[in-house]
């Protein structure tokens, strides 16, 4: 059986432009929800502060509209999603990478942010991501990320009708999360539901707590 990690990185090509186009309209309902979350780390950290956005994607919209402000370091698996992010978003930095195998300077950052991206990496392998996270925040650093609302692995095959966009999943449920932050060294400031069709995620916004 392939990689889970394999699947993400393989599907995400095809899938790439049906996902998110080479251009947004700011009146567009995806790119006002993304500009509300982003403007919770543009609210809470000092201009050229440094920014790490794992799984980035093509760039749009979320490091894109970081980069306005921050120096940003965009994370992600797809090559073909880092070709695009390069083109689009040419003053951010971009790394193609598998996010759990990173490497950076420990307190290299004042926020991380992650949408949609965490959802795809393994469950098992998530708690040790976010104590990784903890280590890449600065003192009383910032972290703002999308996870599961409820417990799900899966895959599914021609992902948004997409010929070969093949893609994978998993996640656990709200309160795991909750736990897993905690345990990890964060302080949860809040957490909100986000509708998905029938479903939908949970959007957390945690501080990096020193004594942990």
């Amino acid at each position: 059986m392939k990689n889970p990690k394999d699947i993400a990185r393989e599907g995400s090509g095809p899938v790439s432009l049906a996902y998110r186009g080479n251009e947004m309209d700011t009146s567009d309902e995806i790119y006002q929800q993304y500009k509300a979350w982003t403007d919770e780390i543009l609210f809470s950290l000092k201009k050229d502060s440094s920014v790490l956005d794992l799984g980035c994607g093509c760039g749009l919209p979320s490091t894109k509209l970081l980069s306005k402000t921050f120096n940003v370091i965009g994370v992600d698996i797809s090559p073909v999603q880092i070709r695009r992010a390069k083109n689009l978003v040419p003053n951010a930095t971009f790394v193609c990478g598998d996010i759990c195998k990173l490497e950076f300077d420990k307190e290299k950052f004042e926020a991380i942010v992650s949408f949609y991206a965490i959802i795809h990496v393994p469950e098992k392998e998530q708690p040790e991501l976010l104590s990784r996270i903890w280590q890449w925040l600065k003192p009383e650093g910032y972290f703002l990320f999308s996870a599961g609302n409820t417990k799900w692995t899966g895959r599914e095959g021609n992902w948004l009708g997409v010929e070969g966009g093949n893609m994978y999943w998993s996640h656990t449920d709200k309160e795991t999360y909750l736990h897993w932050l905690k345990m990890s060294g964060f302080d949860v400031i809040w957490d909100r539901f986000i509708p998905d069709g029938l479903g939908g995620h949970v959007l957390f916004f945690a501080k990096k707590n020193e004594n942990r």
